[in-house]
Protein backbone atom coordinates (compact mmCIF):
# COMPACT_ATOMS: atom_id res chain seq x y z
CA UNK A 1 0.00 0.00 0.00
CA UNK A 2 1.42 3.16 -1.10
CA UNK A 3 1.82 6.52 1.56
CA UNK A 4 -0.69 8.31 -0.93
CA UNK A 5 -3.72 5.05 -0.97
CA UNK A 6 -3.64 5.56 3.04
CA UNK A 7 -5.46 8.82 2.84
CA UNK A 8 -7.27 7.91 -0.47
CA UNK A 9 -10.82 7.86 1.86
CA UNK A 10 -10.12 10.65 3.76
CA UNK A 11 -12.27 13.93 2.34
CA UNK A 12 -9.51 16.15 3.75
CA UNK A 13 -5.87 15.57 3.85
CA UNK A 14 -4.45 17.59 6.85
CA UNK A 15 -0.56 18.14 6.45
CA UNK A 16 -0.82 19.67 9.87
CA UNK A 17 -2.58 21.06 12.97
CA UNK A 18 0.84 22.15 14.22
CA UNK A 19 0.51 20.18 17.56
CA UNK A 20 3.93 18.66 17.29
CA UNK A 21 7.01 18.74 15.97
CA UNK A 22 6.45 17.10 12.68
CA UNK A 23 3.61 17.23 10.11
CA UNK A 24 1.86 14.28 9.65
CA UNK A 25 3.97 13.83 6.77
CA UNK A 26 7.14 12.86 9.39
CA UNK A 27 8.66 16.24 8.30
CA UNK A 28 9.37 19.71 9.90
CA UNK A 29 8.99 22.69 8.69
CA UNK A 30 11.52 24.83 7.41
CA UNK A 31 12.33 28.83 7.64
CA UNK A 32 14.04 30.67 5.36
CA UNK A 33 14.33 34.33 3.74
CA UNK A 34 16.09 35.98 1.34
CA UNK A 35 19.21 36.15 2.69
CA UNK A 36 19.97 32.98 0.73
CA UNK A 37 20.36 35.14 -2.33
CA UNK A 38 21.72 38.45 -0.46
CA UNK A 39 18.49 40.10 0.60
CA UNK A 40 17.78 41.23 4.31
CA UNK A 41 14.41 39.85 5.26
CA UNK A 42 14.31 38.71 8.98
CA UNK A 43 11.66 35.88 10.13
CA UNK A 44 10.74 34.33 13.27
CA UNK A 45 9.01 31.31 13.23
CA UNK A 46 7.32 30.38 16.65
CA UNK A 47 5.00 27.53 17.50
CA UNK A 48 2.51 29.08 20.58
CA UNK A 49 -0.98 27.30 22.09
CA UNK A 50 -3.47 29.74 23.12
CA UNK A 51 -6.52 28.14 24.47
CA UNK A 52 -5.82 24.62 23.53
CA UNK A 53 -5.56 25.55 19.74
CA UNK A 54 -1.56 25.13 18.88
CA UNK A 55 -0.46 27.33 16.07
CA UNK A 56 2.49 28.44 14.31
CA UNK A 57 3.21 32.27 13.58
CA UNK A 58 5.82 33.17 11.06
CA UNK A 59 6.25 37.28 11.50
CA UNK A 60 9.10 39.30 10.27
CA UNK A 61 10.16 41.99 8.13
CA UNK A 62 9.68 41.81 4.25
CA UNK A 63 12.32 44.14 2.43
CA UNK A 64 12.71 44.63 -0.90
CA UNK A 65 16.27 45.83 -0.43
CA UNK A 66 19.42 43.87 -1.84
CA UNK A 67 16.97 42.53 -5.00
CA UNK A 68 15.16 40.71 -1.98
CA UNK A 69 10.79 40.40 -0.81
CA UNK A 70 10.50 37.06 1.48
CA UNK A 71 9.79 35.28 4.17
CA UNK A 72 8.48 31.82 4.47
CA UNK A 73 7.83 28.44 5.93
CA UNK A 74 8.16 25.50 3.55
CA UNK A 75 7.48 21.39 4.30
CA UNK A 76 8.44 18.82 1.70
CA UNK A 77 5.51 16.69 0.36
CA UNK A 78 7.79 13.99 -0.86
CA UNK A 79 10.82 12.33 -1.13
CA UNK A 80 13.85 13.40 -3.51
CA UNK A 81 12.49 11.01 -6.22
CA UNK A 82 8.93 10.60 -5.92
CA UNK A 83 6.17 13.47 -6.00
CA UNK A 84 3.33 13.41 -3.67
CA UNK A 85 0.47 12.82 -5.63
CA UNK A 86 -2.44 15.74 -5.01
CA UNK A 87 -4.40 14.97 -7.93
CA UNK A 88 -7.40 13.30 -6.01
CA UNK A 89 -7.94 16.60 -3.91
CA UNK A 90 -9.47 19.87 -5.42
CA UNK A 91 -6.60 22.44 -3.40
CA UNK A 92 -4.77 23.89 -0.60
CA UNK A 93 -7.20 24.37 2.58
CA UNK A 94 -5.56 26.51 5.64
CA UNK A 95 -6.62 27.90 8.78
CA UNK A 96 -5.13 31.34 9.24
CA UNK A 97 -5.50 34.88 11.08
CA UNK A 98 -2.82 37.83 10.68
CA UNK A 99 -2.61 41.07 9.44
CA UNK A 100 -0.85 42.85 6.19
CA UNK A 101 -1.26 41.62 2.87
CA UNK A 102 1.02 40.05 0.73
CA UNK A 103 0.81 36.05 1.92
CA UNK A 104 0.72 33.51 -0.96
CA UNK A 105 1.11 29.60 -1.04
CA UNK A 106 4.18 28.55 -3.02
CA UNK A 107 4.09 25.31 -4.61
CA UNK A 108 6.87 23.42 -5.98
CA UNK A 109 6.72 20.05 -8.36
CA UNK A 110 8.79 17.94 -10.26
CA UNK A 111 8.86 20.66 -13.17
CA UNK A 112 10.06 23.43 -10.80
CA UNK A 113 14.18 22.56 -11.12
CA UNK A 114 15.61 25.78 -10.12
CA UNK A 115 14.60 27.38 -6.73
CA UNK A 116 13.06 30.27 -8.33
CA UNK A 117 10.18 28.56 -9.96
CA UNK A 118 7.19 27.76 -8.29
CA UNK A 119 3.47 28.48 -8.82
CA UNK A 120 1.81 31.07 -6.60
CA UNK A 121 -2.11 31.91 -5.14
CA UNK A 122 -2.48 34.48 -3.34
CA UNK A 123 -4.30 34.89 -0.19
CA UNK A 124 -6.00 37.48 2.51
CA UNK A 125 -6.04 37.04 5.96
CA UNK A 126 -7.69 38.74 8.77
CA UNK A 127 -7.67 39.55 12.52
CA UNK A 128 -9.56 36.24 13.06
CA UNK A 129 -9.14 32.78 12.44
CA UNK A 130 -11.01 32.06 8.79
CA UNK A 131 -10.54 29.19 6.67
CA UNK A 132 -9.33 29.89 3.31
CA UNK A 133 -9.60 27.40 0.30
CA UNK A 134 -7.26 27.42 -2.95
CA UNK A 135 -8.21 25.30 -5.74
CA UNK A 136 -5.56 24.52 -7.89
CA UNK A 137 -6.93 26.76 -10.76
CA UNK A 138 -5.92 29.41 -8.73
CA UNK A 139 -2.34 28.90 -8.83
CA UNK A 140 -0.14 30.56 -11.62
CA UNK A 141 3.34 31.11 -12.56
CA UNK A 142 5.78 32.51 -9.81
CA UNK A 143 7.48 35.34 -11.22
CA UNK A 144 9.95 34.07 -13.12
CA UNK A 145 7.80 31.69 -15.00
CA UNK A 146 7.97 27.76 -14.86
CA UNK A 147 8.57 25.03 -17.85
CA UNK A 148 5.71 23.24 -17.59
CA UNK A 149 1.74 23.85 -16.73
CA UNK A 150 1.06 23.45 -13.22
CA UNK A 151 0.27 19.38 -12.29
CA UNK A 152 -0.90 18.43 -8.86
CA UNK A 153 0.14 15.04 -8.89
CA UNK A 154 3.64 16.04 -8.98
CA UNK A 155 3.89 17.95 -5.37
CA UNK A 156 7.27 18.28 -4.38
CA UNK A 157 6.52 21.19 -1.54
CA UNK A 158 4.29 23.49 -0.06
CA UNK A 159 5.28 27.27 1.56
CA UNK A 160 3.67 29.86 3.39
CA UNK A 161 5.04 32.87 2.30
CA UNK A 162 4.94 36.97 2.72
CA UNK A 163 6.13 38.02 -0.65
CA UNK A 164 6.64 40.97 -2.93
CA UNK A 165 6.32 43.89 -1.27
CA UNK A 166 8.19 45.78 2.06
CA UNK A 167 5.97 44.94 5.15
CA UNK A 168 6.02 43.96 8.57
CA UNK A 169 4.47 40.00 8.13
CA UNK A 170 2.81 38.38 10.74
CA UNK A 171 0.43 35.18 9.92
CA UNK A 172 -0.91 32.29 12.47
CA UNK A 173 -1.42 29.06 10.93
CA UNK A 174 -3.60 26.29 13.10
CA UNK A 175 -4.46 24.31 10.59
CA UNK A 176 -3.02 23.34 6.67
CA UNK A 177 -4.04 20.30 4.18
CA UNK A 178 -5.78 19.47 0.86
CA UNK A 179 -9.15 19.08 0.65
CA UNK A 180 -11.53 17.11 -1.49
Amino acid sequence: MSFNSIFAEDPYFLIDDFSGDRSRLNRAWEGFTDQVMGGISEISISRISRENEPFVRMSGKVSLENNGGFIQIRQMLSGPFKPFDGSDYQGVRLKVRGRGEGYYIFLRTTATIFPWKFYKAVFQVQENWTTVDLPWSSFSEGDYGTLRPFRPDKLKSLAIVAYGREFQAQIDISEIGFYR
